[in-house]
């Protein structure tokens, strides 16, 4: 079985302390639960592993940490294992933790403890508030092409189509069966479960509507007033944004700004809709993949994701951020800032493009690197196969 880089780091930090809260968060599909299984497959004291699918409350919770604490003391260890799987689905669910884990570390026990949850919004109130000083937090990102081909054989073109979820690659070959999976085992459930769960959502139909908008405009730059005139019922430009952003934080769908010294005109930027995995836009997409990668403007767009993609989800791991740039006609495809240090990212497919964009933003940030991947540039299935952080001085 195919083993994910992050893994290892899991049993490194579950090896370097007596006491440890990891929480391990990603979307859903990308393989959270396996790597905890390869890591319960060889370790070496007592565990106990709970889904919180079917929890009615939070005693649940404490049911499952008396568990591990009975099998902690019965077998003399000298540590043990908890891993609570979907933990967002417990109401209150940081406070209770805090009550278990502050108990323990009173009591001096020596209980190491995952979280698993399938989204970003568990972040900003629960863990903050309630755990603040208490956990490390370990994002999973969406498989890049590098792992696909290595795990499952995909060529270039199907990363492209088909994406980096692990668990549909066997039915790549059946083209039908492959959208039905993406579509009811992925994006229904986040768009109707995950989403819905974690916070209020007034208009259900919109965050359908504006998601499916995003998968169809990938790669381009679309204003709100436009978004608003192709969506029924669209409310505010305020509604739409925040939808965006509970997207993103469900490993959907993002929407890049554009890159400016001027944190208040970035903020008031147009977005520029950028998937977190291509399988998505093909999903959600009315062609077969002969029809789509055969002609090269709409390729290209695929293309252009799919780097959007490998760079979207290091971001969230390597800590650069990602935006576009644009003034007038002129436009670069992905900006990535790491502190003082700016890499500016032209993607070229075989359609013809222009590269005035790239000149008048090495004008305006001479410093700047410049990066051309694709035709006269760096081969994409090089680009794909390495994280971007080396493009930064700091990381060579």
């Amino acid at each position: 079985m195919y083993k994910r880089p992050c893994l290892e780091i899991i049993r490194q930090r579950l090896e370097s302390s007596r006491q440890f809260l990891q929480v391990l968060m990603g979307p859903r599909q990308v393989g959270k639960t396996t790597l905890i299984r390869q890591i319960l497959e060889d370790y070496p004291n007592p565990w106990h592993y709970a889904s919180a699918d079917d929890a009615l409350s939070p005693a649940w919770l404490r049911q499952q940490w008396e568990t591990i604490r009975v099998k902690l003391s019965v077998s003399g260890s000298k540590e043990a294992l908890l891993v609570i799987d979907e933990i967002q689905k417990i109401d209150d669910w940081s406070n209770h933790v805090k009550i278990q884990w502050d108990k323990d570390t009173f009591d001096k026990i020596p209980l190491k403890v995952i979280l698993l949850g399938s989204s970003q919004l568990l972040i900003p109130k629960g863990l903050s508030e309630s755990l603040a000083g208490r956990f490390e937090i370990l994002y999973i990102p969406h498989w890049s092409y590098a792992e696909m081909k290595t795990a499952f054989s995909y060529t270039l073109d199907d990363f492209i189509w088909y994406g980096g979820y692990p668990g549909s690659a066997s039915l790549k070959n059946d083209d039908q069966r492959w959208k039905d999976y993406i579509r009811h085992s992925l994006i229904e459930t986040t768009l109707m479960r995950d989403i819905l769960l974690l916070t209020r959502i007034d208009k259900p139909v919109l965050l359908r509507n504006l998601f499916e908008l995003g998968c169809a405009w990938s790669g381009q730059i679309l204003s709100y007033n436009k978004m608003i005139g192709q969506l029924h019922d669209a409310g505010n430009t305020t509604t739409l944004a925040h939808y965006l952003h509970l997207l993103k934080g469900a490993g959907l769908l993002a929407g890049l700004e554009k890159f400016s010294q001027d944190k208040i005109r970035q903020r008031a930027s147009s977005p520029k809709f950028q998937v977190f995995n291509t399988a998505l836009m093909t999903a959600m997409s009315s062609g077969s993949k002969e029809e789509i990668m055969n002609q090269h403007e709409t390729r290209g767009r695929w293309f252009e994701s799919a780097v959007g993609t490998h760079l979207l989800n290091h971001a969230l791991t390597d800590g650069y951020t990602l935006s576009y740039w644009r003034e007038g006609n002129h436009e670069v495809d992905f900006i990535l800032q790491h502190g003082k240090y700016v890499v500016a990212v032209e993607v070229k497919s075989k359609r013809v493009r222009s590269s005035a964009g790239m000149v008048m933003f090495a004008k305006k940030y001479p410093l700047a690197e410049m990066i051309l991947v694709g035709e006269e540039g760096i081969p994409a299935e090089e680009f794909l196969s390495v994280s971007p952080s080396i493009l930064f001085p700091k990381a060579r």
